[in-house]
C-alpha cells in the first residue's frame, strides 16, 4: 500500500511512496500528529539522485522489521532537499553543529515542536535500528533531557551572527582570496584541497575576472589548470557530454555519478568564459559538448531542464558509464578496441570497480575522425544499457543558471538554437512560475509544486533573465528581472542591509536560515548581489546598486578566511571594480553591423557588464524608456552605435567593433 507520499510531486517523495514505513510530507500535519501521540518526529531528508540515500533506503526503509520500529516510535517525515532548501538549510546546521559534518541522507530526530535534539546522516541498517531504539527509550526515560537538548540547539541556532553588515570589499580582498587560494592550490593535479574533490565553479568565474582586471597569471594559470584537468579527467562523460556531481579522488578519475543542472550550467558558463578570456579550443569543445548535453538528457517537454540524473542504474552506482576492454572490443573490434582502451585509459585493472575503467582523455588523440568514430559507436552502445533515472522536476534556480549559460553560449558560438532553448526555458519560468512577482520554486510536468521560492530563486531567475535580455534584446525579460528583483528587496531583506534565504512571509521554521556561503551553487546572497548590480546598471536604480554593495558584506571576513565559499561574491566584487560597466548598442535589427558590434560587447565585456541591445528609438528622457540605459542613445549617421558607460555617464560612441573592444579591453 501507498503512504502519505503517494500524492507528491517530487520525485524523490514519489520513491518512498511505496516503502512500508508511514511517511509523512512535511507540514504542520505531521508535527500536531507527534503532538498527540506523544512521540518524536524523525526526519529523513535527501535526493532523488543521491547514491546514499538509495542505500539506506533499500536497508532500512524497504525493511519490514525496521519500519514497523519507525512508525511505532516516530511520526516518519520525508523531505527533498531540492524543493525544500529552507527546511534542509535549518537542519543541516543542526547535523553540522553535532557531529562535525554534514551530508545526505541526513537523519534528525525532533521533538514535537521542531527542535532536533539528536542529528546524523546515513546508518547502517543494524545500528539505525538500535538507534530508533535508544530515542524511544531516551524519549519515554529521560524526557527533560530531550527537551533541554532541543531547546540549546534551537537557541544556538538563532543566536546572532556577524555577516560583514555595512562592509563593502574592494580589491584588498580580491587580492587576500587569490593569496588563500593559491595556498590549496593542487598545481599537478588542479582544484583545491585533496580528495573529495568537486567543480570549483564560482572560483573559476572570480580568478578570471581576476586576471582580467589584474593581469595577475596566478589566477590565470589555478582556472585552466583545473579546467584542463576536469575537461580530461572521468568527472566529466567522455563520450556523452556534462559532469557528474565531483571526483571521490584528488585526480578527477572517479567521479560520484550523479550529473546535476546546476553543476553543468555553472560549468557551461565557466568553461565559455574561459574561451573568452584565451582562445582555448578545449574549453570551446567543453563548452559545446556541455550545453548540448544539457539539451539531449534534461530537457523535458514543457521547455524546462530536468534537475539531475541518478548516480545508480540497474542498483549499481556508475554501471550506465563504466568499461572492460573486453567490452571495447566486442563493440568496437580488436583494432578501434584496443586504441579506445588506450585512448581512454580503459586497463585490465580498471580504474573503478570490478574491474570496469571510467572513460578519462589524458591528451587529445592524433586521429580525430577516429575518435569521432569511435565515440559515436560507444555512445550508441552505451544506450542500449539501462538509464540511471532521471529526476525530472524543474527547480527555478537552476534553470534560471542554464538560461543564463545556454543564451550566452548561444550567442557567442553562434548556435540560435541554444538561444532558442534558453527562451523556452524562460517562457516556462515566467508563465508557470512567476505571478505578481513570486516565484514558486518548482514544476513537474507543467503542474507548479507547492514551495515557494526562495532566494537563490529569486536571484537566480533574475541573472537568467537578464542574461537572455542582454543576448535577445527582448525588454519583457528584464522586466520581469525587475519584478522579481524588487521581490527580493521587499521580502528577503530586514532594511539593516541583511539578506535571509526566505521570504518574510513564508513557513515560521525554528530559525529563518541566513547562510551567505557559497555551496554547490552561489549562495542566496551573493547571486541576489549579482543580479541586483546588473538590473542597476540597466536601470540606473540605486536602490539596487546600494542592495547590491550591501549583499556583498559577506566578502569581507570570507575572502581571507574561506574564499573557496565566496567565489560568486568575490566575481560580483570584481565586476564592481572593474567599474563595473554598462554598454548600450543601438542599431538596425538583423544587420551585420549591428550583430558584429553587439557580439564584441558580450564577448569583450568583463564579467557583470550590463549589456542592453537596442534599435536606437528609445525617448531621450530615462524615465520613459522601458530600459532606461538605452535611453538618448541615437544612431550614428543612420548606423551602429555602442555606447561604453560607468554610472550613465558614457564615452563617445563607437560605430567599429575593434574600437568597441579597444574600450572594453584592460
Amino acid at each position: 500500500m501507498s503512504n502519505r507520499l503517494a500524492d507528491a510531486t517530487s520525485p524523490y517523495l514519489l520513491q518512498h511512496a511505496d516503502n512500508p514505513v508511514d511517511w509523512r510530507p512535511w507540514g504542520e500535519e505531521a508535527f500536531a500528529e507527534a503532538r498527540r501521540r506523544d512521540v518524536p518526529v524523525l526526519l529523513s531528508v535527501g535526493y532523488a539522485a543521491c547514491h546514499w540515500c538509495h542505500v539506506m533506503a533499500h536497508e532500512s526503509f524497504e525493511d519490514h522489521a525496521t519500519a514497523e520500529r519507525m512508525n511505532d516510535g516516530f511520526v516518519n517525515v520525508k523531505v527533498d532537499r531540492e524543493e525544500r532548501p529552507d527546511v534542509d538549510a535549518v537542519y543541516m546546521e543542526a547535523v553540522q553543529a553535532m557531529t562535525g559534518q554534514g551530508g545526505w541522507p541526513m537523519t534528525a530526530f525532533l521533538t514535537p515542536d521542531g527542535a532536533p535534539f539528536y542529528c546524523g546522516t546515513y546508518f547502517p541498517r543494524e545500528h539505525f535500528n538500535r538507534l530508533l531504539e535508544a530515542v524511544s527509550r531516551v524519549w519515554r526515560e529521560e524526557r527533560d533531557g530531550v527537551l533541554d537538548q532541543g531547546r540549546r540547539v534551537v537557541d544556538a541556532l538563532a543566536a546572532p551572527r556577524t555577516l560583514g553588515e555595512g562592509q563593502l570589499p574592494g580589491a584588498d580582498e580580491a587580492a587576500a582570496a587569490v593569496e588563500g587560494l593559491a595556498r590549496d592550490f593542487d598545481a599537478r593535479r588542479g582544484g583545491f584541497g585533496g580528495a573529495p574533490k568537486f567543480p570549483p565553479s564560482m572560483l573559476f568565474t572570480f580568478l578570471l575576472a581576476h586576471h582580467r582586471r589584474t593581469g595577475d597569471e596566478r589566477a590565470l594559470l589555478m582556472a585552466s589548470t583545473t579546467a584542463e584537468a576536469m575537461a580530461r579527467g572521468g568527472i566529466h562523460d567522455q563520450i556523452g557530454g556534462g559532469f557528474a556531481r565531483y571526483s571521490v579522488d584528488a585526480e578527477w578519475t572517479v567521479p560520484h555519478f550523479e550529473k546535476m543542472l546546476y553543476d553543468n550550467a555553472l560549468l557551461l558558463r565557466a568553461y565559455l568564459r574561459l574561451w573568452r578570456e584565451t582562445g582555448d579550443p578545449l574549453a570551446r569543445r567543453i563548452a559545446l559538448g556541455t550545453a548540448d548535453w544539457m539539451v539531449a538528457d534534461l530537457l523535458t517537454p514543457q521547455g524546462g531542464f530536468a534537475s539531475a540524473l541518478d548516480a545508480d542504474s540497474e542498483g549499481e552506482e556508475g554501471r550506465y558509464y563504466v568499461w572492460t576492454p573486453a567490452e571495447l572490443e566486442r563493440v568496437l573490434g580488436p583494432d578501434d578496441g584496443a586504441w579506445a582502451a588506450e585512448v581512454f585509459g580503459v586497463t585490465d585493472e580498471g580504474t573503478f570497480e570490478h574491474g570496469t575503467s571510467v572513460l578519462r582523455l589524458p591528451e587529445d588523440p592524433d586521429d580525430p575522425e577516429r575518435f569521432e568514430r569511435v565515440r559515436r559507436t560507444l555512445l550508441a552502445e552505451r544506450a542500449r544499457r539501462v538509464p540511471p533515472a532521471r529526476d525530472d522536476k524543474v527547480v527555478a534556480a537552476w534553470n534560471g543558471l542554464a538560461v543564463a549559460a545556454l543564451a550566452e553560449t548561444g550567442a557567442l558560438l553562434d548556435r540560435p538554437d541554444l538561444i532558442e532553448r534558453a527562451r523556452t526555458a524562460a517562457r516556462l519560468l515566467a508563465d508557470l512560475h512567476m505571478e505578481d512577482g513570486r516565484i514558486a520554486r518548482t514544476s513537474r510536468d507543467g503542474v507548479v509544486g507547492a514551495s515557494a521560492g526562495v532566494l537563490e530563486d529569486y536571484a537566480d531567475t533574475a541573472e537568467g533573465f537578464l542574461a537572455l535580455f542582454s543576448v535577445t534584446g527582448e525588454q519583457e525579460w528584464s522586466a520581469a528581472a525587475g519584478r522579481l528583483l524588487d521581490t527580493v528587496l521587499d521580502r528577503f531583506t530586514d532594511g539593516s542591509g541583511a539578506f535571509y534565504d526566505t521570504a518574510d512571509d513564508a513557513e515560521a521554521l525554528i530559525n529563518r536560515p541566513q547562510d551567505p556561503t557559497d555551496n554547490a551553487v552561489p549562495s542566496g546572497r551573493f547571486a541576489a548581489a549579482g543580479a541586483l548590480l546588473t538590473y542597476s546598471g540597466l536601470t540606473g536604480s540605486e536602490r539596487h546598486r546600494r542592495a547590491a554593495e550591501s549583499a556583498l558584506g559577506p566578502v569581507v571576513p570570507l575572502a581571507a578566511k574561506a574564499p573557496r565559499f565566496a567565489g560568486w561574491g568575490l566575481a560580483v566584487t570584481e565586476t564592481l571594480l572593474s567599474g563595473p560597466l554598462e554598454v548600450a548598442v543601438v542599431g538596425p535589427r538583423g544587420t551585420e553591423a549591428t550583430r558584429e558590434l553587439h557580439r564584441t560587447a558580450l564577448m569583450a565585456a568583463p564579467f557583470g557588464t550590463a549589456v542592453a541591445p537596442g534599435d536606437g528609438d528609445a525617448p531621450d528622457d530615462p524615465a520613459d524608456a522601458p530600459v532606461p540605459l538605452l535611453a538618448g542613445r541615437p544612431l550614428i549617421g543612420g548606423g551602429p552605435a555602442a555606447y561604453v558607460c560607468r554610472g550613465f555617464t558614457c564615452d563617445l560612441p563607437v560605430s567599429d567593433a575593434a574600437a568597441l573592444q579597444g574600450r572594453l579591453t584592460p
